[in-house]
């Protein structure tokens, strides 16, 4: 080695010292301030759609993922959840942060339970539930089910399902506790208008088969003079009834059939239930509107919001009726949806009189969309707005003619809601 060699030699040790000294700091300062996205090492497609999160620092829950992932300790050894359990409860929690009944996520086994109930094949009590002024309240209990059965009403407010308080559920987390296998109990506690107290109710779980419609044609009785009161015993001066329990696919089908009968019954009185009727299919809705209302006139509008065009729902112009028709709606607090936007466009359009009570109030449209083939996500996309623009959201339709149905009323199998709708239309 030449002398200078030697020179340089404890430069070069040195040196490269020190460039491994700046590698190692380096590395270490790295991985000091390596992203907390970064750090989430056992999870892929963390990277955000382009676009959707330019103005969101997504920051604090990636921090917050990694300090529950580093220092949790679960309370029992039955409380450990995997990343996906942790993935589901953050879905549940953004949907949760928009304060929307009807916006819920669906993690796999709750996805399938909500399938098979619009598929209509499920095993519970058979009712309609949502939350109202913060309660978990009945919307309907469907025909023939054991919920009816069992004497549950639209409008009760349902304080506990077996003994769980139902103030922190979402609707969907109701659903599971009610749903249940055939034979098997579920104990609600209620607080019913009327009652002062809360009360329990049993119920035996049962296969659900979910009514459309039916009919039953009412005599008339004579209103005013010697004869008020006795039934005329005229068809033609009598009433039809046609009670509606939802709007499925073959509502519409079903309801042409009862409107034919209707005719052959040479009545000009129609009186249809929409008392208990939850909803369904908006297109049901406009086509049952459609054998009333003229083409081209609006059954309801639907506002998507700032990112897409209002869009007009018209009827279809099947309508065989002349100006001799009288009609009258029942509606109640079980009343609602697709039930809503039928008795607004009737009453609006001069069609029909609403008598009963306050309809429920749900006039909001969801669309379930898939995010996994085994999760889903059940979105409100649109509000619903009669043809006079009143937002169906905003308390329910109030009827024409209120007339409540009292406890005694139920207890002692009296209808003053339907007397009430049959003397209007019988009246000269």
């Amino acid at each position: 080695m030449k002398p200078t060699d030697r020179k340089k030699a404890p430069s070069i040790i040195l040196a490269t010292l020190l460039l491994t000294g700046v590698f190692y700091i380096g590395f270490t300062f790295g991985e000091g301030h390596q992203s907390a996205i970064e750090k989430a090492a056992t999870l892929y497609g963390k990277e955000s759609p382009p676009g959707l999160l330019d103005m969101t620092d997504f920051s604090p829950f990636w921090s917050a993922w990694n300090v529950l992932n580093e220092k949790y300790v679960p309370a029992t050894t039955t409380a450990v959840a995997s990343d996906e359990q942790k993935l589901w409860g953050a879905i549940e929690g953004l949907t949760a942060s928009l304060k929307d009944p009807y916006t819920v996520f669906f993690p796999p086994e709750e996805s399938k339970l909500f399938e098979s109930e619009i598929n209509g094949s499920f095993e519970g009590i058979g009712m309609e539930i949502g939350i109202k002024d913060d309660v978990l309240t009945v919307i309907a209990p469907l025909k023939g089910t054991p919920a009816e059965r069992a004497g549950i009403l639209p409008g009760d407010k349902i304080l506990k399902i077996n003994d769980e308080a139902s103030a922190s559920l979402r609707v969907d987390q109701a659903v599971k506790l009610i749903r249940g296998k055939k034979g098997t109990e579920v104990r609600l506690t209620v607080l019913r208008e009327g009652r002062p107290d809360s009360f329990e109710i049993k119920v035996i779980r049962d296969v659900i088969d979910l009514p459309t419609i039916d009919v039953e044609l009412k005599p008339g009785k004579i209103v005013g003079g010697e004869n008020a009161g006795k039934e005329s015993g005229l068809t033609k001066d009598g009433v039809y009834i046609i009670r509606l329990y939802n709007f499925s696919a073959t509502s519409p089908r079903l309801f042409r059939d009862a409107l034919r009968k209707f005719v052959e019954s040479g009545s000009n009185k129609l009186l249809l239930d929409l008392r208990g009727n939850p909803g369904g299919f908006l297109e049901a809705a406009v086509d049952i509107a459609s054998w009333f209302l003229p083409a081209g006139k609006t059954v309801v509008t639907e506002d998507g919001g700032a990112k897409s065009a209002v869009k007009v729902h018209r009827s279809r112009g099947y309508n065989v009726f002349n100006n001799n028709l009288r009609m009258a709606i029942l509606v109640n607090s079980g009343s609602a949806s697709a039930s809503e936007i039928l008795a607004g466009a009737l009453r609006e359009h001069g069609i029909a009189t609403l008598v009963g009570t306050k309809t429920f109030g749900k006039g909001s449209v969801q669309e379930l969309v898939k995010l996994t083939p085994d999760t889903s996500l059940k979105v409100t996309v649109a509000r619903w707005f009669t043809p006079n623009g009143l937002s169906i959201s905003d308390g329910g339709l109030a009827p024409d003619v209120e007339v409540k149905l009292t406890p005694e009323d139920i207890e002692k199998k009296k209808d003053p809601q339907t007397d009430k709708a049959v003397e209007l239309l019988t009246k000269p």
